[in-house]
């Protein structure tokens, strides 16, 4: 199996000049730095503002002090080291600490401090949990990339998962299928065991995270291709992101290539206020228009994508801002108050729930479930 060279170290970066590389030291420094020769060659080198050298290639705004480690508060989902539990039905088993390459815009850059430690190697007390809830129907593998780990390790947690009749769905969380697409079709074990997982009652879901439509290649929709074959359904979700992907033609276009590709657009979010992540921030207006126009540009497959906040008490789901109102519904909720209507002031410069005046009366702020699970918020976002 042909696998891209990765790049941990920004020196090693060519295409970048040495004063570009000595202004970004500090930055890998701090948040840490992960790419590869296949991603980097979809990059226009010529173009500073390249989409995709954004997404990856570090900013000094990286530097600016903003947002919290953990803006959606997962700390306090951890039922057990390793596994959150914040919906009924979902739970989450976070299996890796590494990804394909590392998005600069990533909700869980904390992952990639060295004192952090929240992935785990033994995803057994997860696994037992998730067995001791029938409530629990479909899991989400996660991290970091799923599709990261050797396929034997896959096949190990897949096996433990089919043994617990009420999982009835495993999603693997992943952006390998466009930051390293060789490791899907080159693999015929990875699709065996999916093919071997995912049935008629008990599918394999991979959540792709797919920002923008040049990441659609040839190789990308080959991998795509040999998902659907082995019975895996592929859905796409990502952020709205600014100099990314903020243009109404832009995300009509991704979500015309998605469906077309036959991978179904799931959530349009809102990128969480987490520490690194300033120069990404669009207002909720702002993106609330850019969807709206984006989906007037596709057809009813590409209209199924759905705009919302993961916010520490739930989905949110943006259903329309005009006239200075925000129109809101919980999606999900931690605290079960699904499909919860809210009206709210919508400053133009609002970019988070919590930024909405009078938000504070639809939700409670949340508590650990576990004594020993780390509080990342208290951590210095400077550090």
């Amino acid at each position: 199996m042909a696998n891209p060279k990765y790049i941990t170290d920004i020196a090693k970066v060519s295409e970048l000049s040495e004063q570009e590389r000595q202004e970004l030291k500090p930055i890998t420094d701090k948040f840490v730095f992960r790419v590869n020769d296949y991603y980097l060659n979809l990059i226009d080198w010529n173009d500073p503002e390249d989409p995709i050298r954004k997404l990856v290639i570090p900013n000094t705004g990286e530097l600016k002090e903003y947002g919290r480690w953990d803006a959606s508060d997962e700390a306090t989902n951890y039922a057990v080291p390793g596994c959150q539990h914040k919906y009924r039905t979902t739970a989450l088993l976070i299996v890796s600490e590494v990804c394909g390459s590392y998005c600069r815009y990533c909700f869980r850059k904390r992952l990639f401090r060295n004192d952090v430690k929240e992935a785990m190697s033994d995803v057994t007390p997860g696994i037992e949990y998730i067995a001791q809830h029938p409530e629990i129907n479909n899991v989400l593998l996660t991290g970091g990339d799923s599709l990261i780990l050797a396929t034997r390790k896959l096949r190990t947690i897949l096996e433990q998962l089919r043994a617990i009749e009420h999982v009835k769905i495993i999603r693997l969380g992943s952006k390998i299928p466009v930051f390293n697409p060789m490791r899907i079709y080159e693999d015929p074990e990875l699709l065996d065991l999916i093919r071997e997982f995912s049935t008629v009652d008990q599918r394999i879901y991979v959540m792709a995270h797919i920002n923008h439509p040049r990441e659609m290649t040839p190789e990308a929709k080959r991998g795509f291709q040999a998902l659907h074959d082995a019975g895996a359904i592929v859905v796409n979700q990502t952020p709205i992101l600014k100099g990314i992907n903020d243009d109404a033609a832009v995300l009509g276009e991704l979500l015309d290539r998605l469906s077309w590709a036959g991978v179904t657009p799931y959530y349009f979010f809102i990128n969480r206020p987490v520490a690194g992540n300033a120069d990404f921030v669009i207002p909720l207006k702002r993106a609330y228009q850019l969807v709206e126009e984006a989906k007037a540009r596709t057809s009813g497959l590409g209209k199924r994508v759905r705009l919302s906040m993961s916010h520490s008490s739930g989905k949110i789901e943006i259903l329309a801002i005009e006239d200075g109102q925000a129109y809101l519904k919980y999606h999900q909720s931690r605290d079960h108050d699904y499909g919860k209507f809210m009206i709210l002031p919508c400053p133009d410069e609002a970019a988070w729930f919590d930024d909405l005046p009078g938000n504070e009366a639809y939700w409670r702020k949340p508590e650990r479930r576990q004594d020993e699970a780390v509080s990342f918020n208290e951590m210095s976002v400077t550090g």
